[in-house]
């Protein structure tokens, strides 16, 4: 049987355009600005935290972050990587993590619920920066 128009990965490759966010991975801390429309009315939203897990699968990529709140409440929340929504995202700083996904974060309390910063060397630095 021949196909018609669109295969399964060409589908999933339809609307992917270089959004100009930098690269991120898993372990990393980042701000997300989003953009938060209330009646008639725009604004823009930050929300910082640390990433815990992305997943890969063409233009429907996501990404997950989770951030302590007030009173010490987590927040996770899932984000579309090629959503207009999303205005900016910022990265802070490199994590020193040895997982793809970093589920287990859920069941820390306080200090051990952070993620170690990478040390880098002038090197390391030049070469993300290019």
């Amino acid at each position: 049987m021949k196909a018609k128009k669109f295969t399964r990965e060409t589908i999933k490759e339809i609307g992917m355009a270089d959004r100009g966010f930098p690269k991120f991975e898993v372990g990393d801390a980042i701000i997300v600005y989003q953009k938060i429309k209330e009646g008639d009315k725009e604004r823009i939203q930050q929300f910082e935290g640390d990433v815990i897990a992305i997943k890969k699968h063409g233009i429907s990529s996501t990404f997950t972050i989770r951030k302590i709140g007030a009173n010490s409440v987590a927040v996770e929340r899932i984000f579309p990587y090629y959503a207009p929504f999303i205005d900016e995202i910022q990265f802070l700083r490199k994590g020193k993590v040895r997982r793809a996904k970093l589920y287990y974060m859920r069941d820390r309390i306080g200090k051990e619920s952070r993620v170690k910063e990478k040390i880098m060397t002038k090197e390391e630095k030049e070469n993300q920066a290019k």
